[in-house]
């Protein structure tokens, strides 16, 4: 909403002409919103998609691009509503994603960011013999520039072992895993719909490490769940110090209307679940802190993004554009859109800076 009344004021100064608002805002809440907003020039709803098309908008630096590969979602996570506006799981046709592919292959991305509400669903809707790690295989073989693959949104219960060999083996796959837990109390887990356990969960994340050297895992999680109890917030707290995950954000639960969550009782009060959001961000910050610090000294391969002034910014490949932290570099000859081998000579709790010490 804030978003909406800073572009119509950017209209009304003469800095936009034409304003359109789309998404799953307007998609659930169309009525209202044009009535608050008069001076919106047009609104769209979720779009559906299947086939892809050259033309197309890009928002981001030249060298960083998204592909999306599903929409919607079968997994009906109980304090969601992506399934109510956006329906169910919809694949794109494996050659259509990869013709996709070689076009920004040979436009000169360097960095390819695969994205979906579950991108370990995708194909789940259109092949019996085809998965995520089936995908990777065919975008890797059918591209030579694009040197960092990312996958961003992975569902614990989906994450497979034939994914996990690919991006422990594949050298242009990141080896940053998004895998999002929202919780570890079985008991929460089972009410949000998860369809995992906290043993598996735990499971999961050891043979990761295990298998992807150096992998660096984010995840996210709710506090504030309806019917959340203090030794159940305490569960999670000692989970988080004892798995000590490198990236994790945190959301205070929201209820979403038509989600099965949303009459769940007892509502746990706003100032309990801000509490509980400033104790698990006060214990994360320490984590990451004690991460970067331990990354002092050594080199990374940094992808420059852009410069502010006299410093430049990029980051390694175990932060994801615009999410997680970056690699601030004040002295050297850089030029964005490139690799630099950048030696890590000091760290903030989400920050890292560096020196040029060559080209990569």
């Amino acid at each position: 909403m804030e978003t909406i009344e800073r572009a119509i004021r950017l209209k009304k100064d003469g800095k936009v002409k034409k304003l359109i608002v789309m998404g799953c805002l307007v998609q659930r809440y169309h009525k209202e919103l044009m009535g608050i907003f008069s001076n919106v020039d047009e609104w769209r709803g979720v779009e559906k998609f299947n086939q892809w098309s050259i033309r197309r908008y890009f928002l981001y630096p030249p060298h960083i691009t998204f592909i999306k590969v599903c929409d919607g979602c079968i997994n009906n996570c109980s304090y969601c509503a992506i399934p109510i506006i956006k329906g169910p799981l919809v694949s794109r046709r494996i050659g259509n994603i990869i013709e996709e592919a070689k076009f920004l292959d040979r436009r000169g991305v360097k960095e390819l960011n695969i994205i979906g509400q579950d991108v370990t669903s995708w194909g789940k809707d259109l092949y019996k013999d085809k998965d995520t790690t089936y995908l990777l295989k065919n975008i890797v073989k059918n591209t030579k520039n694009i040197r960092w693959i990312r996958l961003l949104y992975t569902h614990p219960k989906n994450f497979t072992d034939s994914l996990i060999d690919m991006i422990a083996e594949e050298e242009r796959l990141c080896k940053y895993v998004d895998l999002p837990i929202q919780h570890i109390n079985d008991r929460i887990l089972k009410m949000m719909n998860r369809m995992i356990t906290k043993k598996e969960i735990i499971e999961l994340i050891k043979k990761i490490r295990k298998k992807i050297k150096e992998v660096v895992i984010r995840t996210t999680i709710i506090v504030g769940f309806p019917t959340e109890t203090e030794e159940e917030f305490k569960e999670l707290l000692d989970f988080i110090e004892e798995i000590r995950f490198e990236r994790l954000g945190v959301f205070m639960y929201s209820r979403e209307e038509g989600s099965e969550a949303y009459k769940l009782k007892p509502i746990v009060p706003n100032k309990i679940k801000r509490d509980r959001y400033k104790e698990v961000m006060s214990l994360q910050q320490k984590i990451s802190w004690e991460f970067n610090r331990s990354l002092i000294g050594r080199d990374l391969e940094v992808l420059i993004d852009s410069k502010e002034n006299n410093t430049f910014i990029g980051r390694s490949q175990y932060s994801a554009y615009e999410i997680d932290g970056v690699v601030f570099i004040k002295d050297g000859n850089c030029s964005g859109g490139n690799f630099y081998k950048v030696n890590i000579v000091d760290a903030s709790h989400y920050d890292l800076v560096g020196i040029i010490d060559g080209i990569n």
